[in-house]
């Protein structure tokens, strides 16, 4: 898909911009291309953005970006781009499915940006793929395409289709793109006029590494909240994780109130809390399946849980969005 280019024919790609896209992932992919351009001193690559009716989109940050055209059978893009962000999850625009896969059937190269990923889903154009989406999102991704291969990749490229994990990771996907079609040294000249210091590689880790999250360096704290982390449908218990660690009950509980100054059942249980706050608002599921999903044997505790910690049940945390659903 990303197969060597010649510059007598520049390669064309197209951004359609979906309500609410993140800022950072769209100018992450646009301005690699800009800058190829301008120091190769050579027109490399030409971009079209798009919206459904031609008007502006506002991205997530509240700024709106003015795009060159509408959609409609009329527009090609070789290369396509869906910019998503807050709330892609909910976006359901049949004109738009239809639109994106017409444009796969003549042919085009199908991609995703950020959140992005759920509207490919949705339209039917990830199925036998592999993709990513943000960390933030995969649970609820998940829950909603069991079917589809999804990978905490930073970007990932399966044949004629294309998606990445947001933020800058575009940036990343965009400079491999540049490397394999024009070099490796125009990639990395392209980077250092961005002053980004490293092109990560695909396989790099989308989040920031726990050490750095939570703070502290202690392995053996590390190794108990990575496997909370790992375990949180089918919970292990205090005693469990200690031994797994190769401590006692005791001395994980010392480690816990020593570094995050809380017990880890309480550690473990907000982790499970947030996982669910996460699949309320981005997906469909029941009160009682985010409860299962997320370690709980009842709605009722489930909800008493979540009270506790938020302060509202379940259900008063989805009111907003069901009222944007509607």
């Amino acid at each position: 898909m990303f197969a060597a280019g010649t510059a007598d024919r520049p390669q064309r790609f197209g951004f359609l911009l979906i309500p609410n896209f993140s800022m950072i992932a769209f100018v992450s992919a646009i301005e690699p291309l800009r800058l190829a351009n301008w120091v190769s001193g050579r027109d490399l690559y030409h971009w079209q953005t798009y919206s459904t009716d031609g008007a502006p989109v506002c991205a997530s940050s509240g700024m709106s970006i003015n795009v060159d055209s509408a959609i409609g059978d009329d527009v090609r893009a070789p290369k396509l781009f869906v910019c998503g962000g807050i709330d892609s999850h909910l976006y359901r625009d049949r004109k738009v499915f239809g639109w994106l896969r017409r444009q796969a059937a003549q042919g085009s190269d199908i991609g995703a940006l950020c959140t992005g990923s759920h509207v490919l889903a949705r339209a039917g154009l990830l199925e036998g793929y592999r993709c990513t989406i943000h960390w933030e999102n995969l649970p609820a991704f998940t829950e909603e395409f069991p079917d589809i291969e999804v990978s905490t990749e930073l970007y990932e490229i399966d044949r004629s289709r294309f998606t990445c994990s947001g933020g800058t990771a575009a940036l990343d996907m965009m400079l491999q793109m540049i490397a394999l079609q024009f070099g490796q040294e125009l990639a990395i000249t392209v980077s250092d006029e961005l002053i980004y210091d490293r092109i990560r590689d695909s396989h790099d880790h989308q989040r920031v590494a726990l050490r750095l999250r939570l703070g502290v360096s202690h392995p053996k704290l590390l190794q108990a909240v990575t496997e909370m982390e790992d375990n949180l449908e089918n919970p292990l218990s205090q005693g469990q994780l200690a031994k797994t660690v190769g401590l006692s009950s005791r001395q994980l509980e010392r480690l816990f109130r020593k570094y995050l100054s809380c017990t880890p059942t309480r550690y473990y249980l907000e982790l499970r809390l947030d996982k669910a706050r996460h699949l309320l608002l981005q997906t469909s599921l029941s009160v009682l399946n985010v409860a299962l999903a997320c370690g709980f044997v009842s709605a009722s505790h489930f909800s008493k849980c979540y009270r506790e910690h938020f302060g509202r049940t379940p259900r008063e945390e989805r009111q907003p969005a069901d009222a944007a659903r509607g």
